[in-house]
């Protein structure tokens, strides 16, 4: 449909990265007069924000956190073709955002560490079973290479409309990282001031 996300990004970069990480398996992909269309294979498991994770959130959001890094450390910076870089995203901020906001955006925080980012991972683009762990990763349509925090600050960004009370520091512990609230908030920044923030929050 008009205005839909193209869907060639993401069936190439599911592609790749299945060969690393648990992630939807493109059977086929194609486009129609009407739109696009991919078919992958079904994937187990349940969002981390279906009814009986929000009711359990310490549970859900401990997998977030430990699904989060497993990814990671599992997709291969030097063999990645894509990049999410804060330079490429500059690109995309909004028209409305303010001066002051662009004027920050502008001095981004040193790289800790580039790892292969979801792009996306909001709460409910992660899938645990039902024991709460995470058992695979959906909506990569931005993976790419960028810091780890670009994913870190709205994965907890994203808790605050997920989950009832307050989940970081759990989220953090679970991921094993240090709490750095100025990249989290540059990050977060930054997704709010992009096109990636057209996205359904939590989608």
């Amino acid at each position: 449909p008009p205005g839909a996300p193209a869907l060639g990004p993401e069936v190439d970069r599911l592609r790749w990265a299945a060969r690393f990480a648990a992630v939807p398996d493109v059977l086929d992909a194609g486009a129609a007069d009407d739109g696009q269309w991919m078919l992958t294979r079904r994937v187990p498991g349940r969002s981390a924000v279906d009814p009986a994770w929000r009711a359990r959130p310490a549970a859900a959001v401990e997998g977030l956190g430990r699904g989060l890094r497993a990814l990671h450390d599992a997709l291969p910076v030097d063999a990645c073709p894509f990049a999410w870089s804060v330079a490429e995203r500059l690109t995309t901020v909004t028209p409305g955002t303010p001066p002051d906001v662009r004027a920050a955006l502008a001095d981004p925080p040193p790289l800790d560490v580039a790892v292969v980012c979801h792009g996306d991972a909001c709460a409910p683009n992660t899938l645990l079973d039902d024991a709460g762990s995470p058992i695979a990763h959906v909506d990569l349509g931005s993976l790419g290479v960028a810091d780890r925090w670009a994913d870190i600050a709205v994965a907890t960004l994203s808790l605050t409309w997920s989950y009832d009370g307050d989940h970081e520091a759990r989220f953090l512990d679970a991921y094993g990282v240090a709490p750095d609230p100025a990249r989290a908030a540059y990050y977060r920044a930054l997704w709010n001031s992009t096109g990636d923030a057209l996205v359904v929050p939590g989608g």
